[in-house]
């Protein structure tokens, strides 16, 4: 093990999903020198396996947190305005039927069982419509427009239900990319000064009087070193309480509850661009979403999930109940044969002591612990619509033991490729195009999608297709990967074909094999810079 010569961090984060990475962010623009260790990927957890939505949280109303739900509404426009390219807004179809029911666990169910016990635990309409205006209205929308009413019947968006649904409520949310948000917090928290450590796990940190040492792993290597810091920040996600326990051999009373969402990818099941929002007779709800252009993502299910070492899959069991509760409104059903890939995260949840996994808590707890020398910070829960104010919480209670040259600073401020208008998408594309003619619409609007303003420095001083190199399929090339290595941390085929994009669903075993063997070369080669990937130990 060496002791590291490398200067001493204000505040070192342990964790790269969107709470560590967005903490690390806005502590490094406020002048704080900032170190940030992930044992794996960026966003190889809980932070590339949710159901991909800024949102307030409909349903949150039913458990009465109107100030996680208020807080999230507004914070839509504040991360789509800084974000257009990953992140748009979205059109809801809430389909209504005298069978909607709530989940008994809810308080709006306890209290309405107890004044209006006739109901007998049905969403009423008028509860449903009193719902969307405050969803409406909690937030104070500015970009995105309100609540209105649909006749299935006549409306496109009944066309793929079954004909027992007349009429719909149809609302604003917003899509976000949630993999590549994580990505380009990490990437200007970079920018701005900060250290960003893949692959590296924080094997254990013990106080030294008024600051940390961290013992920190090479995941490829085995390479030890050790590390100081004024403060520690615990964003390890499902981890938290096991760093805690284990890595920090501090006690707590504070716990996490694990509760694992699962998700099915299927062919497209409609042809217009909005989302449905399911409620079922069980009180629970899911969405079908356009995802991918060809395909349609319906998702989740809550239940509990013991072990953060066991990684979360969705059973056999979570597939058929999406599928029986999807059949529940498509017209045509589908089945297991209609599903492309699957895939589950665990939600570290703080533990609240609700009766079950759909009642706990979204909202995030905060906890310091400054007992016997250096301060911790410990991050429990949230949402990833407010992972911004989350970080800006973590701030405050940080700025208390550690004073930042400057103060908040994150509300507005695009990421990478974000500087554009958030109706600018299509504008960007005919320029890319302009510039590139050899660029399809589906090509030039994938890598919008993905880089933004970025995607003709990406595609820099290329006259035709074959100047970007090797296509390794679906219009993935080298320079592209060349860029993804480069700039955002990626050192494996699944982290470019499954977290910096979703091109796994259209490239086969084969291809994504070959795209792993040509990035262990490239990344071998001499010329290739230790910064391009991430700082090495």
């Amino acid at each position: 093990m060496s002791q590291s010569s490398v200067e001493p961090v204000d505040l070192f984060v342990i964790g790269g999903g969107i709470n560590g990475c967005g903490i690390a962010r806005d502590a490094a623009g406020r002048g704080l020198r900032v170190a940030l260790a992930e044992k794996n990927d960026l966003a190889s957890a809980t932070s590339s396996a949710s159901t991909k939505l800024f949102h307030g949280g409909l349903r949150y109303l039913e458990y009465f947190e109107f100030r996680l739900v208020r807080e999230a509404l507004i914070e839509r426009e504040v991360l789509l305005s800084a974000m257009p390219h990953i992140s748009w807004p979205m059109r809801f179809v809430l389909p209504y039927h005298k069978g909607m029911r709530f989940d008994a666990q809810t308080p709006t169910s306890k209290l309405l069982s107890t004044i209006m016990p006739w109901m007998k635990g049905r969403r009423p309409k008028w509860l449903i419509r009193l719902g969307l205006f405050m969803y409406d209205t909690l937030g104070g929308r500015k970009v995105l427009p309100g609540t209105k009413v649909l006749d299935l019947r006549t409306a496109p968006e009944g066309a793929p239900l079954q004909d027992q649904f007349a009429q719909a409520y149809e609302y604003s949310d917003c899509w976000i990319e949630d993999s590549r948000l994580v990505v380009l917090n990490a990437r200007d928290a970079k920018a701005r000064g900060a250290e960003i450590l893949t692959r590296t796990e924080v094997v254990s940190a013990q106080r030294g009087g008024d600051h940390w040492e961290i013992t920190l792993r090479d995941s490829v290597t085995g390479a030890e070193q050790i590390r100081r810091a004024r403060m520690l920040v615990n964003a390890a996600g499902p981890w938290v309480a096991r760093t805690i326990h284990d890595t920090l051999a501090l006690s707590s009373r504070d716990n996490v509850r694990l509760v694992r969402g699962s998700h099915i990818v299927t062919r497209r099941l409609f042809d217009h661009d909005k989302c449905y929002f399911f409620q079922g007779t069980d009180g629970r709800i899911i969405f079908a979403i356009p995802y991918e252009t060809d395909f349609t993502l319906i998702g989740t299910t809550d239940a509990d999930h013991d072990d953060p070492s066991e990684p979360p899959v969705c059973t056999p069991e979570e597939q058929d109940y999406l599928i029986d509760f999807a059949n529940g409104y498509f017209k045509t059903p589908i089945g297991r044969e209609d599903i492309v890939w699957t895939y589950s995260g665990v939600r570290p949840l703080y533990d609240d002591g609700a009766s079950s996994a759909t009642a706990a808590t979204r909202d995030y707890t905060l906890t310091v612990n400054a007992e016997g020398g250096a301060p911790l910070l410990n991050v429990f829960g949230g949402k990833i619509t407010t992972y911004r104010r989350l970080a800006e919480s973590a701030m405050a209670r940080i700025g208390q033991h550690i004073r930042a040259p400057q103060g908040p600073w994150t509300a507005g401020v695009p990421l990478p490729g974000g500087d554009f208008p958030v109706d600018g998408v299509n504008d960007l594309v005919r320029d890319l195009q302009a510039r590139f003619t050899f660029l399809t619409d589906r090509w030039a609007l994938r890598l919008v999608r993905a880089y933004g303003t970025e995607s003709a420095e990406m595609l820099s001083g290329a006259a035709t297709a074959e100047d970007l190199g090797r296509d390794f399929g679906a219009t993935l090339t080298e320079a592209e990967v060349r860029w993804l290595m480069r700039q955002e941390f990626a050192r494996t085929a699944e982290d470019v074909v499954w977290r910096r994009s979703k091109l796994g669903l259209r490239l086969s075993a084969g291809e994504i094999a070959d795209l792993d063997t040509w990035m262990a070369a490239e990344a071998a080669r001499p010329a290739a810079s230790p910064s391009t990937t991430a700082t090495p130990l």
